[in-house]
This record gives C-alpha cells, sequence and structure tokens, in this order.
C-alpha cells in the first residue's frame, strides 16, 4: 500500500493532479494564443468585417460608375455636361465671371 502524506494524498495522486493540472493551463494558454486560437479568431473576423465593408463600398462605386457609363452612352445632355464639368467647356454664348 503506498505511503499517504499528511494531507491523505498520496505522492502518485499528487503528481497526476499536478499533471493534469499543468495539462489544463497549457490547454487553456494554447486556446487563447495559438495558431487557431479565440485571439487570432477575433482579429480575423475584425479584418473579415473591415474587407467586407470595403467591398460593400466598392461595389456600391461600381454601380454608380456602372450608371454613369450607361447615362453617357444613352444620352447625349449627360455627355454635355460631363464635359463642361471636367473640361470647362463652354458654349460660345457664355461668359465666365472670375470673382477674387
Amino acid at each position: 500500500m503506498p505511503k499517504r502524506e499528511k494531507n491523505g494524498f498520496s505522492f502518485p495522486k499528487k503528481l497526476l493532479v499536478a499533471g493534469l493540472a499543468f495539462l489544463s493551463l497549457v490547454l487553456i494558454i494554447a486556446s487563447f494564443f495559438g495558431k487557431q486560437g479565440w485571439i487570432e479568431i477575433y482579429k480575423t473576423k475584425n479584418n473579415k468585417n473591415s474587407l467586407q465593408q470595403e467591398v460593400d463600398h466598392l461595389t456600391r462605386k461600381r454601380n454608380q460608375l456602372m450608371r454613369d457609363i450607361w447615362e453617357l452612352q444613352n444620352n447625349a445632355t449627360a455627355v454635355e455636361l460631363k464635359a463642361r464639368e471636367k473640361l470647362w467647356l463652354l458654349d460660345p454664348e457664355e461668359k465666365v465671371i472670375v470673382q477674387k
């Protein structure tokens, strides 16, 4: 029969409890800081959310550009307005007034 110490647990049982406690501590630390730990999952979710916002923004921008292209292909007035805006084109009757 194994020799019991004061608190009633033998050395092999103490060793087993200490080993299980150490293993539990290692598993907890690995679950937080490991390659697929909770911290890495949190960072990945934040990165995914920011990338999704960027995709949404670029999708809205693309849709607006597609509407602009369609408008320029099908509306002569839109072509004239865009040319006036971008190239500062004027009608022969128009005058430019510059304020200081």
